[in-house]
């Protein structure tokens, strides 16, 4: 399998099996600060509402709701998954990363080590009106991080 076989497979797993969706039945954990960022790409209809919860530094929880393309929703799942148990510093860090490889245009490769699940949308950096779907959730997470923080 190739690299970007391997990368088409994560993303079509992610968009099926989605991790920290149903943030509307979700609560955040006890004595957690929480952030909360709703983002809505109306050029392509994505839309996703993102709960960040912080406990002692460290990112407690991620849950989330959305709508949208694989791309999209898959991004989000990735990112939950990621985030979980990170401190608020890694996370600001991942985020920027993500962000830099996807504006590149291709041409910033992804660390893995970094961004681990997430360096498979690297391959959309290089599909402009398709940054926006991949970024949408980390977006949120950002804004709500911020809330949160």
């Amino acid at each position: 399998m190739s690299l970007d076989q391997l990368y088409q497979q994560i993303i079509l797993d992610h968009s099926k099996a989605r991790h920290g969706s149903g943030l509307a039945g979700t609560e955040a954990p006890d004595g957690a600060t929480t952030g909360q960022s709703h983002q809505l790409n109306p050029v392509c209809g994505d839309e996703v509402t993102l709960r960040l919860a912080v406990s002692d530094g460290k990112v407690a929880q991620v849950a989330w709701d959305g709508a949208g393309c694989s791309i999209s929703m898959a991004s989000a799942s990735v990112l939950t998954e990621l985030a979980e148990g990170m401190t608020v510093a890694e996370l600001h860090e991942v985020i920027d990363s993500f962000r830099e490889v996807l504006r590149s245009r291709g041409k910033i490769s992804a660390d893995p080590e970094l961004l681990g699940d997430a360096a498979a949308f690297e391959g959309v950096a290089r599909y402009a009106a398709r940054v926006k779907c991949a970024m949408i959730s980390w977006v949120a997470a950002e804004d709500a991080l911020n809330q949160a923080a």
